[in-house]
């Protein structure tokens, strides 16, 4: 009975809903939020769940279907193992968002099918990254994060198909992780927000009409104009485009991220998602298996470089190898397909720059996920429009993700990046 009171509890806090009825009124104003993917529509979402009628939002997206938006191109993974606790409780409330689907995605009866599928992150460490592991455990059991360190020897009790030999410590999540679906998860939030009465533009952003120190109108590329007393630049990797166009230097790059698929004769349990030290992961897929490699500092322009443009030399140069020796079984792996989307990556910190702009402070800003932005777009959704209505975050304090530490050049860190 209190597991079950418990559960109620976190789906009461978490819908978006239930916060609007209980929420103080907020003055009439219009927005426009550039971008529908993820991120965008969960903006657009809780705007209009916090405000209600008072409130009019409009998205302006061109490709509604989100064919080429980073949400539909993901692993899409969540995780509590981050380095500080703002990621962790943003992932807090994620895995709580996507679990409690049934209340915060309905639409009209129906319960999207996010596919969300428990099981752990396992971090691997050499020697030399044992007290990093250590010290990242240190700040998740302080956020309350069922997580386990386990020695070469006990990991190799628990997963014996896993070379240990050469590891020093490893940290597996015990609870609130797993992969999901993320294009549903996408479209949900755009569904969920239309039925609150969002609109969708099916258009890109040419420019910003300025009024004095604050921008008034957004300029669409078909010649319409859509005023607003706010904007919020949800544009993923085309983020630095929407923010040049209202004057803002935003340092947010565009890097191509490529997923195999592949399966192994030898089949395995179901794997957690596995960060080796080589900087390849894997897990489990269906009835096969995905992962690939963070690469380096590698900038790329998505208008120049399509999306449907895998890299497949990192099969053979950097994924196989580290996969058939961490895992012998998968020696003789089969890669049967890949795919190419984009991380927006903050390089600074690795964390998202989220708030307004210190000189256009109408300009709203949740960008820079740096490969994180599926599995916090509910909780970046919630504090944007929280600041949009109430000018304070009141659920999480999103702070220390702002525009100050960019400008300052003082980065607020996060470690635990794959």
């Amino acid at each position: 009975m209190i597991r079950l009171n418990r559960a109620a509890q976190v789906r009461k806090t978490v819908n978006p809903e239930e916060t609007h009825r209980r929420s103080a009124p907020v003055p009439e104003m219009r927005i426009v939020v550039v971008g529908g993917g993820a991120i965008g529509s969960a903006v657009a979402l809780f705007t209009k769940a916090l405000g209600g009628a008072a409130v009019e939002v409009d998205v302006v997206e061109p490709d509604p279907g989100l064919v080429l938006a980073s949400s539909a191109r993901s692993a899409s993974s969540i995780r509590q193992q981050f380095s500080n606790p703002i990621n962790i409780q943003m992932s807090r409330f994620g895995h709580a968002f996507i679990t409690g689907a049934a209340d915060t995605l309905a639409v009209d009866g129906q319960v999207p099918d996010i596919g969300l599928v428990s099981s752990g992150y396992l971090f691997l460490a050499h020697e030399a990254g044992a007290p990093v592991l250590q010290a990242l455990h240190a700040v998740q059991r302080a956020q309350a994060v069922q997580v386990d360190l386990l020695t070469p020897q006990a990991l190799a009790q628990r997963l014996p198909w896993l070379r240990c030999d050469d590891l020093a410590l490893a940290s597996l999540g015990l609870a609130g992780e797993g992969w999901f679906d993320g294009y549903a998860l996408a479209r949900a939030l755009a569904a969920k927000a239309r039925a609150l009465g969002a609109r969708w533009q099916r258009a890109r952003v040419a420019g910003f009409e300025r009024g004095g120190a604050r921008r008034v109108a957004a300029q669409l590329d078909d010649g319409r104009r859509l005023p607003a007393d706010a904007f919020v630049n949800a544009a993923g990797p085309w983020a630095a485009g929407v923010a040049a166009l209202a004057g803002i230097r935003l340092p947010v790059h565009a890097r191509r991220r490529t997923v195999f698929a592949f399966d192994s004769p030898l089949r395995l349990p179901r794997t957690p998602l596995v960060a080796d030290c080589s900087g390849v992961w894997f897990r489990s897929e269906g009835h096969g298996y995905i992962g690939g490699w963070t690469p380096g500092e590698h900038d790329a322009d998505p208008d120049d470089l399509p999306l449907d443009e895998p890299d497949l030399e990192q099969f053979d140069a950097r994924v196989w190898p580290a996969l058939a020796h961490r895992v012998p079984a998968f020696e003789a792996l089969r890669m049967r397909r890949a795919w190419a989307g984009y991380y927006e990556v903050h390089p600074l910190d690795h964390n998202a720059i989220i708030g307004p702009h210190p000189a256009l402070a109408n300009l709203v800003f949740a960008n820079g996920f740096s490969g994180h932005g599926l599995q916090h777009a509910p909780a970046a959704g919630r504090g944007v429009a929280e600041w949009l209505l109430h000018g304070a975050y009141r659920s999480l304090d999103l702070g220390p993700l702002g525009w100050q530490r960019v400008l300052d050049q003082q980065p607020f860190v996060e470690q635990a990046v794959i």
